[in-house]
């Protein structure tokens, strides 16, 4: 991997622990705003600043996608990290709850600006290598998981010792990103495209309409939303379910109250065993088909709900029993990991039928995650509210179940997706030179 795309990979580490840590910072803030001067704070608000969030993601995802085809992924992505950190700043030095939640529209734009050029960089530079393209994903999506976890674990620690001080610091780390992207990444000059669609005479919202509304798009879009909003459901209600005693359901061994330190612990070995999992299924894209990796996936999913719910009721069962349960749910956990690369790689193949498309087409991963999380989040609240940590695991079943059965269809597809549209005329097509992001925008090499 070039150093153009270990930069990219990087930069979204970076960008990624600046979201976590800002989303972390802003609930020990809300809980304490009465300390800080500001009105007491109560769940509606705290889950309307998350809706807000994922509903800018989801609404801004299709225009920063759009721009990064017209002006150059890079430029675009230049553009993530100065909201976030114009949103973090804002948010240290605030209590008003409206500008508060204005904070929140910037965050979810500074992703919404961030993702769809980052994919669309990294689909252009691995066009042509299914190696590089599987190990390139699967960074991507590790550090997505990475960033985002570290900054949840690093904000209590950080506000613990700075309180709201800590999100000027956050603004220092948003700069190291836009350092990272600004000098690390190749700059591609963003008139030089690979592919010009002949005869085209229209771009911008009416050209995304048309793409986002193919038979090649919308094959991915079920599985991938189910997919999304089983893993959205557990990001949702994990902490709080395991934090706390439910009286109401006795015989649930997980709903008994666990420390920080615990589910930190047992986070961490979550996070280990997944990305465990997305370097080992990234490796495997030119010796297995995408969309044979999702469902084994969706099996390992339909395994750790299956070995989950025995450790859940594991009381008065043989140890041996509950211990093997629990390696079978690792076992699941490591395989559900390859469904998320999987589905990203098969987004990038489908972003070969619409070269000069990239950014728009790859702009459908944060639509497509925010629907899920979305859907996820209030699935899981309504599953955890009828039958705890039972209710959410059979939830999750019952989403794998529907990711499930438009997978034949899309693999009877999957052959086509990646194969250029008929009017499309290649300008450039060869393999990519020593530095392939250079090569696949059209700048020269450094050497």
């Amino acid at each position: 991997m070039d150093r153009s795309l270990s930069a990219v990979i990087f930069g979204t580490l970076t960008l990624r622990f600046s979201t976590g840590l800002t989303g972390a910072l802003l609930g020990y803030y809300l809980a304490n705003l009465s300390r800080h001067g500001g009105e007491e704070v109560g769940p509606v608000v705290v889950g309307a600043f998350a809706a807000t969030f994922y509903a800018a993601e989801l609404l801004l995802s299709p225009f920063f996608g759009i721009l990064s085809d017209r002006l150059g992924h890079h430029r675009v992505m230049l553009i993530g990290p100065v909201f976030g950190g114009i949103a973090v700043i804002m948010t240290g030095l605030t209590t008003n709850l409206l500008l508060l939640g204005g904070t929140r529209w910037l965050e979810g734009a500074s992703t919404a600006a961030s993702v769809p050029s980052i994919l669309g960089y990294l689909a252009m530079a691995t066009a042509f290598d299914e190696g590089l393209r599987g190990r390139a994903v699967a960074r991507f999506e590790a550090a997505t998981l990475a960033g985002l976890g570290l900054g949840v674990v690093a904000a209590g620690v950080l506000y613990q010792l700075l309180g709201p001080v800590a999100f000027f610091l956050n603004a220092v780390i948003y700069g190291v990103s836009w350092l990272i992207y600004r000098f690390g990444v190749a700059h591609p000059a963003p008139a030089e495209q690979a592919t010009i669609p002949a005869g085209s005479a229209h771009y911008g919202w009416r050209r995304y309409l048309d793409l986002v509304t193919s038979s090649h798009v919308w094959l991915l879009a079920p599985t991938w939303i189910c997919v999304n909003a089983s893993i959205g459901l557990w990001f949702s209600q994990s902490i709080y379910q395991f934090a706390r005693e439910d009286a109401r359901f006795p015989d649930q061994v997980l709903l008994r109250g666990f420390s920080p330190l615990e589910i930190t612990v047992a986070a961490l070995v979550i996070f280990a065993i997944f990305g465990a999992g997305l370097f080992y299924w990234g490796r495997r894209f030119a010796a297995l088909r995408r969309t044979t990796i999702i469902f084994y996936g969706i099996l390992g999913g339909a395994a750790l709900v299956a070995a989950a719910m025995v450790v859940n009721h594991g009381d008065g069962l043989p140890v041996v029993l509950v211990a093997g349960a629990g390696l079978l749910a690792a076992a699941g956990l490591f395989v559900l990991a390859g469904a998320t690369p999987a589905a990203l790689g098969l987004l990038a193949d489908i972003s070969e039928r619409f070269p000069t498309d990239r950014g728009a087409i790859m702009g459908l991963y944060s639509v497509f995650l925010a629907l899920g999380q979305i859907a996820g989040s209030l699935i899981g609240g309504t599953a955890a509210e009828w039958r705890g940590i039972d209710g959410m695991l059979l939830a999750t079943f019952g989403l794998m179940a529907l990711a499930l059965l438009p997978l034949a269809r899309l693999r009877a597809y999957e052959h086509v997706v990646g194969g250029a549209e008929p009017d499309v005329v290649r300008t450039g097509e060869g393999p990519p030179a020593t530095d392939g992001a250079r090569a696949a925008e059209g700048e020269p090499t450094s050497g």
